[in-house]
């Protein structure tokens, strides 16, 4: 189940909102046209509300209106210091263009929040909130990542499945031969021989192969159900799509993986795959040199030919019958 992006629709709201806050102030009418002008004042209280008088030159008359006064200006502007009556001065902003020049306009008449105002709060409130929430939940998504993890696993199971089908390859290519062939009678005659060149890559291989191979098809077969389970750890692009389920078969997966690597390390398995996997291509891109190798290896010791011959076309033993005998050594001494 993906998650539900939640924070990623209240930031997509917020901005629209936003966007459309500053659309309305673009379109909007604006602050209007004013002066600044000399006020009498005739009232005030402690807290700045005033009644003042002014001269208004559009209707050439003297008009008085409530204001907001500043009371944080000098004590001698107010009264009855200013000039001994009961008047005091201020200055404020007369509207100068519009059906309402004349009058006075302060920003404390538009304490009340406008349409883009609103919005704006509101978008910006919505941006942050989409924003800090977004990323504390993907958080521990973003923790679960282990890209470096996940591809040295990768390289493992890879190398792993190769030197298994590397070592099947060159064991069928023995039983492909000896359908056809068989070795030869006369120990200088091997040169040539298909059934003795592919002999040959084994005896060099050595006798650790089949179970370096083996070890690598049981580890290939281990490493594939976590591998596929932690694949969404490999990215962070993928951690932040996939839903919790899947990312806690993912932790589950870098669980076992870790343990198998950790296998690995400790029994130098990666390089005993990489040594085997060289072991048994060796020689393939030069194949005459193989041909005169392998004859003239097959001429000194062509009975361990025949050993390793019989136990690769063999009966296989079935499991619970008696171990056979300790087998004759088949592979050449590396010197």
């Amino acid at each position: 189940m993906r998650h539900v992006p939640f924070f990623r629709w209240v930031l997509t709201a917020g901005v629209v909102l936003f966007t459309f806050a500053v659309g309305l102030y673009a379109t909007g009418p604006g602050m209007p046209d004013v002066r600044q002008i000399d006020l009498t004042v005739l009232d005030e209280q402690p807290d700045g509300s005033c009644t003042v008088r002014w001269n208004d030159p559009y209707r050439h008359r003297t008009r008085e209106a409530s204001y907001r006064c500043d009371p944080t200006r000098a004590d001698v502007l107010k009264a009855p210091r200013y000039d001994g009556s009961d008047q005091g001065w201020d200055t404020g902003y007369m509207i100068t263009e519009g059906p309402r020049r004349g009058s006075l306009w302060s920003l404390s008449t538009d304490d009340t929040p406008s349409r883009p105002e609103v919005l704006l709060m509101l978008g910006t409130s919505l941006i942050a909130v989409g924003l800090v929430g977004g990323n504390l939940r993907a958080l521990p998504r973003v923790l679960g990542v282990q890209a470096r993890l996940v591809r040295r696993a990768n390289e493992l199971f890879e190398a792993a499945r190769r030197v298994a089908e590397e070592y099947e390859r060159a064991v069928a290519a023995v039983r492909d031969a000896s359908r056809l062939e068989t070795l030869p009678q006369e120990a200088d005659s091997g040169l040539g021989s298909r059934l003795v060149s592919s002999l040959w890559v084994l005896r060099e291989a050595g006798p650790e192969a089949g179970e370096t191979a083996a070890a690598g098809r049981d580890l290939a077969d281990r490493l594939h159900g976590p591998l596929q389970a932690a694949a969404p750890a490999a990215r962070l692009r993928t951690m932040l799509q996939v839903g919790p389920a899947a990312r806690s078969r993912a932790a589950e997966g870098v669980t076992e993986v870790r343990s198998l690597l950790a296998h690995a390390d400790r029994n130098d398995l990666r390089e005993r795959f990489t040594q085997t996997s060289v072991d048994l291509l060796r020689g393939q891109d030069i194949p005459d040199f193989v041909a005169l190798a392998a004859g003239a290896d097959f001429a000194g010791d062509p009975a361990a030919y025949r050993r390793l011959l019989a136990e690769l076309t063999g009966p296989a033993v079935l499991p619970g019958t008696r171990t056979p005998p300790r087998r004759v050594r088949w592979w050449r001494r590396r010197r």
